[in-house]
């Protein structure tokens, strides 16, 4: 007697499956690996511009509370952790208001003394290399271009990248010094005079545990004003050039 043909598994129970597991291994990888954000500021200009997408590793510091959905205490401090390195681009829990995001440099580590002299940042009373470069165009608010001063920074570790001054903010160039406490970090965005960092009481001082994760490649940018659905302008929206870049 001939084998009866087995029934073909599949339907509506298959899918609902299906979407459930990709819709956990998708929660898991965000939980534990990759976290998308969007940048929706200039503070970061002219390495990451409004409209860029990126991942960020939550693996990079290890986790805390604030790695995982909800931000729900089931423990405190940090585990599986190592602290971040100076000049690190950072996705960090405001210490304020823990239900922000910011994204800035790391620029001070535990026990460094931070202060800006007429626009140098000096690190424990050494200031930071720092020389004029070819000024930046900015087109995002000009269709005919503005032009910012730039700078190359290089911190004391050898990370090297390109500050802006846009728009002028005098406040901005001069500072206290601040003495970064233990298991503490001060943050600054590379547009240093339109970005509100650890100089200003509404950030301060970054706890470690508030760290989010390092910010690793843009996977995706648009225009400033763009909107990501309207995939018809895609051509001329899209930064072509800004996708699978590394962020340093």
């Amino acid at each position: 007697m001939a084998d009866k043909p087995k029934a073909k598994s599949g339907g509506i129970g298959e899918t609902i499956r299906l979407v459930i597991e990709a819709g956990l291994i998708a929660l898991g990888i965000q939980a534990f690996l990759f976290q998308p954000f969007n940048i929706p500021s200039g503070s970061m200009m002219a390495t990451l511009l409004v409209g860029d997408y990126l991942f960020v590793s939550k693996f990079s510091y290890g986790y805390s509370r604030y790695s995982f959905p909800l931000s729900l205490p089931l423990f405190s401090g940090r585990i599986i952790g190592s602290p971040p390195e100076r000049g690190d681009i950072v996705v960090f829990r405001l210490p304020t208001d823990t239900s922000a995001d910011y994204i800035k440099r790391v620029i001070g580590l535990p026990g460094d003394r931070i202060q800006v002299r007429d626009g140098v940042v000096h690190i424990n009373d050494q200031p930071v290399k720092r020389e004029q470069i070819e000024d930046y165009i900015d087109y995002d608010e000009n269709p005919r271009g503005t032009r910012v001063r730039r700078w190359r920074e290089t911190l004391p570790n050898g990370v090297t990248y390109d500050t802006l001054d846009l728009p002028f903010n005098q406040q901005a160039d001069n500072t206290e010094v601040f003495t970064v406490p233990p298991d503490h970090y001060f943050m600054m965005g590379d547009n240093r005079h339109n970005s509100t960092d650890s100089r200003y009481p509404q950030v301060g001082y970054v706890p470690f545990e508030n760290l989010v994760g390092r910010a690793q490649i843009i996977f995706f940018s648009l225009a400033e004003g763009e909107r990501a659905w309207e995939v018809w302008r895609w051509p001329w929206s899209v930064r072509w050039n800004r996708i699978l870049n590394i962020v340093r």
